[in-house]
């Protein structure tokens, strides 16, 4: 098969060269190697290496398993690709769209988990297909949701019981909670994946967004201008300057020690404090995304697969069913995740509702999730309200959101000056890709 940046606009055959592999072994000496991150859930991890040992036995399929720290993957990915040998199936929570070049189109298997398990939430499609080549450069198997984790007792003095429900709400409450206690809010202003997902909440909650839904350049607008000022004065008025130089790790560290009021994030912070301390887990609330003045868009990460290029042969068919039987038991990585892996396809798990109602890991009420459930198919991942295209794929890789949040918050510049020098090199990025014939809009 080739790869995707030598595909012509549309694949002729849609069948799986697959479909059968499941009803007979793979020839002896067939072999896969998986490379993912180190789950932030550890039940997670020692699930899955059970699982993808009997599926190894039960296909003939020796399955390899190397971890690494989610923020190594990208860099390791690129080293792949460029030297054209690796793993078989690389695992990302970021978007992978910036190496669509050197992937397989996986097509196939995403037409036949429509078939098997039906509708795809959006957020998980436009994590994964890529309109300009009509296309699957990834296959997302499940999402993390980014919601917000308050602490009750804090918020409660300050008159949210409920935790904020709007920005408005954020910096009234924030600003109260810290001025009495010194204890902060917690929202990264740093170049790592929290801060990326954070700081897009609110840009797409005030109206901004790096492009449009038809892949046209939009930052540079009046309502990033705004959200980007209300972070400064966020982080100026109720929060340390430690946020500038968080990593991804900082934010839960941070909610576990009781050291700040209100972090964004999954469940990961939330599920540590558990195992170590029950009463301060059931002192954490959630919320759902913030609304600002464009309402509550809130995010998520997209923890899908792809193939490189350079996998062929039994190697290529064998890594494909892997993938495909992965989501057909998706109820067991949402379980042994305690949550924090939600399904790209929802008829996949349907205990889901009945776990996020009453929390089989002990919450405390039982039905803590439930707040959540509302806002789950509804929403969004980078490059909304368009699709995570190789352009938003290197916006991300060169943390120009967060930079141009930091800026302003640090004083450096104004909101206007960062704005317009984040949107020039956002239309550079752009206009390679829209070259390459790989991204849409240029109206």
């Amino acid at each position: 098969m080739k790869a995707i940046g030598k595909l012509a606009v549309v694949f002729l055959f849609m069948t799986l060269t697959i479909a059968s592999s499941a009803q007979s072994a793979f020839p002896d000496g067939t072999a896969i190697s998986l490379l993912q991150w180190r789950h932030f859930v550890p039940r997670h991890d020692e699930w899955f290496d059970g699982y993808a040992a009997e599926w190894g036995a039960v296909n003939n399929v020796a399955v390899q398993i190397d971890r690494v720290n989610f923020a190594e993957l990208p860099a390791t990915l690129a080293a792949e690709l460029e030297a054209g040998a690796g793993h078989t199936i690389i695992e990302l929570i970021s978007s992978s769209a910036a190496f669509v070049e050197g992937l397989h189109d996986l097509s196939d298997i995403n037409q036949r988990a429509l078939d098997l398990y039906g509708e795809q939430l959006q957020h998980c499609r436009n994590g994964s297909y890529l309109p300009a080549l009509g296309v699957y450069f990834s296959f997302a198997h499940g999402y993390f949701f980014n919601h917000g984790n308050y602490d009750i007792a804090l918020w409660t003095q300050a008159g949210f019981p409920k935790g904020p429900q709007t920005y408005a709400d954020l910096l009234a409450g924030g600003r109260a909670i810290y001025e009495v206690t010194g204890i902060p809010l917690g929202i990264g202003l740093s170049p790592e994946i929290d801060s990326e997902m954070a700081l897009r909440e609110l840009l797409w909650s005030f109206g901004g967004s790096i492009q449009d839904e038809n892949e046209n350049v939009t930052l540079d607008s009046a309502a990033t201008i705004a959200a980007v000022s209300y972070m400064a004065q966020l982080q100026q008025q109720a929060m340390t300057a430690e946020v500038f130089g968080w990593t991804g790790a900082s934010n839960n560290q941070a909610l576990i020690a009781g050291e700040v009021s209100f972090i964004l994030n999954p469940d990961s912070a939330y599920r540590s404090l558990q195992n170590v301390d029950e009463a301060g887990a059931a002192n954490i609330g959630f919320t759902p995304g913030l609304a600002g003045p464009a309402g509550a868009i809130a995010g998520s990460f997209i923890n899908s697969s792809v193939i490189p290029a350079y996998v062929s042969g039994d190697e290529l068919r064998a890594a494909k069913q892997f993938i495909l039987d992965l989501s057909a038991d998706y109820s067991d990585a949402t379980y042994h995740s305690e949550l924090f892996n939600l399904p790209c396809f929802p008829a996949a798990v349907s205990e889901l509702d009945t776990w996020l109602e009453s929390d089989p890991f002990g919450s405390v009420p039982a039905d803590k999730f439930a707040v959540l459930k509302p806002a789950l198919e509804g929403l969004a991942t980078l490059g909304y309200p368009g699709p995570s295209n190789p352009a938003i794929g290197q916006a991300y890789g060169e943390h120009i959101i967060p930079n141009m949040f930091a800026q302003v918050a640090l004083g450096a510049t104004n909101a206007e000056e960062a704005v317009a020098q984040a949107a020039q090199r956002v239309e550079e990025i752009f206009t390679r890709w829209r070259e390459k014939g790989l991204i849409g809009g240029g109206q």
